[in-house]
């Protein structure tokens, strides 16, 4: 038996200053891998935007350096530079290294803000490396610099002129952020759009030196203009978005919506500008507001007749695009990542006045209303569909038939709205992880096969000298052209190239949608160079459990899918084409699911069976299969992705 550890007053430590954010650095921020070093960035960028809500900035610029250090800066009032009470410290070194210090705790010096807690500042400032911070304010220039959330020099003070402002520099601490967490460009991107939108006028610059990187954003369209963006490759069935405005109960509630042909709905929700992607009570009220106003209308409508009482939620809200900004005092997140909102009064709020404005609206525009309308009962109807078919029955086999001509038809329309079908196109982690098996010398040539838009390829760009594309249609050619050196048209089957051509050939969810993948491995083969490298990525079951239920759902969604490959199939595959020194590395990435099934070439019928197969997934599936399904009904499920390197025997000369 161990003897106990002594336990007693000595065992008690207190922590103080900002050692509790550098023992326990995701309490803070949630995580020390990726997520949680953007959101360092985001606490700084939030900060900053707190100065344009208070009126008082109009520029924000974003700039990662080639050391992976980050600069943020505005030209708000600057942080106060004073001596702080009694301590001998200015109000400057007070609010970098005191958790809980600032000025949004009903000060008046913000009316609303995104910044509650007095931590984002000091917590970035505790996980930093060096931080230096320069305010300008009172005619005055002012500098200090901090190590590890430390002061490490005494605030100067020199002549600034009339600028005012802020910029923080910092260098995330390697030794609390994990190996992998680098700043992602299109992620930082994204978020300083969204902020563009919401804050008309506004005039962001980012700049990324390690890539070369130099965007400016500003958008006067507001919410309506982030709406169209969104859906910049769907079929909107409205002309413009609604725009609503509405003051209720101390809430400034900003809504435009637009329905869509397609099936997904997509809520990008914002609470004082601040992302809440987890949704909330202001959510709930807006979800809840949709569906009965599109069901009172439908009720007042003869033409409709009954069959408003068909209609559930989800079936108003499909194919829906939709911002919600709201403006709020003391709003309530879940933790200091602020992904929720939780005021508990706030759903009803949003609920009756979204209701009244958007029953206004739909009377207002009958024939827009009637397609709303229209829109919900064919969703209703095939839902109703969906349900009446057998969630075990077997899915026939994809027909015999199906030629290139086939495949060229539907990657054709479908390269309309590439990447915005789902999440692992883009997924920089996960081509990153393919740009890493790459072994090959600098002045390689990089053969990247059924390129898609040329991302994969791309992902390569710093490893070869040459980066070349095949594909089978014009368009999906003509997006690969704008990320690769060279894009050839052509198929798989019959390579326009010759033999011993590429040190190294790219490609990523190809092989399950052809009924003779060895043919296109035979053709990998002959146009590598001797010791030439393969390197590919596939989605594979976790366990030969889950294997026919995947395969079920993904047939559905694409009715060219031929196999659901297990790993082992694969190493098979690979050994029996002739390649050798296989090596594999995984990476698990959360998917969308109803953005996934988002595209021409899933039927809404399948779109709800899909949706069935998930919500009644056998336990044996659900024990080895990680997915999540959320209030609203929506589905995340984890994919697991496998990348391969192998090679042809020989040595390259």
């Amino acid at each position: 038996m161990n003897t106990p550890t002594p336990y007693s007053a000595k065992s008690i430590q207190v922590l103080t200053g900002l050692e509790p954010v550098r023992m326990r650095p995701a309490m803070f921020i949630g995580s020390t891998g990726v997520d949680g070093l953007h959101h360092c960035l985001t606490e700084l960028i939030d900060n900053a935007i707190d100065e344009v809500l208070a009126c008082t900035a109009t520029r924000l610029a974003v700039t990662i350096h080639a050391d992976e250090s980050c600069t943020v800066e505005d030209n708000g009032r600057g942080i106060p530079t004073e001596e702080f009470g009694d301590t001998g410290k200015s109000a400057l070194e007070v609010v970098m290294t005191t958790l809980h210090a600032g000025g949004k705790f009903g000060s008046g010096a913000y009316k609303v803000s995104g910044g509650l807690h007095g931590v984002g500042l000091s917590c970035v400032n505790a996980l930093s490396d060096f931080l230096t911070v320069d305010v300008w304010r009172d005619n005055m220039h002012h500098q200090q610099r901090f190590e590890r959330g430390t002061p490490v020099t005494k605030m100067s003070k020199t002549p600034g002129g009339s600028a005012t402002g802020t910029r923080i520099l910092f260098k995330p601490d390697a030794s609390i952020f994990s190996a992998d967490a680098r700043w992602i460009p299109s992620r930082i991107g994204r978020r300083l759009r969204e902020l563009a939108y919401l804050n008309p006028g506004l005039v962001i610059r980012f700049i990324d030196e390690r890539e070369g990187v130099d965007d400016e954003y500003s958008y006067e369209g507001g919410l309506s203009a982030f709406v169209r963006s969104l859906n910049k490759t769907r079929l909107p069935i409205q002309a413009q978005p609604i725009s609503l405005q509405v003051e209720a109960d101390a809430l400034n509630i900003q809504v435009a919506m637009q329905w869509t042909s397609l099936y997904a709905e997509e809520i990008k929700s914002f609470v004082n500008t601040i992302a809440t992607p987890d949704g909330g009570t202001h959510v709930i009220g807006l979800q809840r507001a949709i569906a009965d106003a599109v069901r009172l209308v439908a009720a007042e409508r003869p033409e409709f007749g009954t069959r408003h009482k068909q209609l559930r939620p989800n079936d108003t809200r499909e194919g829906l695009t939709v911002v919600l900004s709201m403006m709020m005092h003391d709003p309530e997140f879940q933790g200091q990542t602020k992904g929720r909102l939780m005021n508990d009064t706030v759903d009803a709020t949003v609920h009756s006045a979204i209701r009244d404005a958007l029953v206004g609206w739909m009377r207002a525009n009958p024939e827009q209303a009637g397609n709303i309308i229209n829109k919900a009962l064919t969703a209703a109807r095939a839902r109703l569909a969906a349900n009446l078919a057998r969630t075990d029955a077997e899915h026939v086999s994809t027909p015999g038939a199906i030629d290139l001509d086939t495949y060229r038809k539907q990657f054709g329309v479908r390269s309309l709205n590439w990447h915005d079908s789902a999440v692992w196109l883009t997924d920089e982690q996960l081509l990153a992880k393919h740009a890493e098996m790459a072994d090959v010398a600098p002045d390689a040539k990089l053969l990247d096969v059924c390129c898609g838009s040329g991302v994969v390829g791309h992902a390569f760009r710093h490893k070869v000298a040459h980066m070349t594309g095949l594909d089978i249609t014009p368009e999906m050619v003509a997006l690969a052209r704008t990320r690769l050196d060279e894009v050839v048209l052509g198929n798989v089957f019959d390579m326009p190239f010759e033999a011993d051509a590429f040190d190294i050939v790219s490609n990523r969810e190809v092989l399950h949608l052809f009924p003779h993948p060895e043919r296109m491995l035979s053709e990998v083969f002959r146009v590598l160079k001797p010791g030439g490298q393969f390197v590919f990525g596939q989605i594979v079951p976790f366990s030969a459990v889950d294997a026919p239920w995947m395969n079920r759902i993904f047939r559905k969604k694409q009715p060219l899918l031929h196999h659901m490959f297990l790993h082992e199939d694969l190493l098979a595959l690979l050994k029996e084409a002739g390649f050798e020194n296989i090596q594999t590395t995984e990476i698990n990435v959360w998917e969308d699911i109803d953005i996934w099934i988002d595209t021409v070439e899933t039927s809404r019928r399948h779109r709800h069976e899909i949706k069935e197969h998930f919500y009644n997934a056998p336990k044996e599936v659900r024990d080895v299969h990680p997915f999540e399904i959320k209030d609203d009904g929506t589905v995340m499920d984890l994919w697991r992705w496998v990348i391969y390197a192998s090679n042809k025997p020989g040595k390259q000369s």
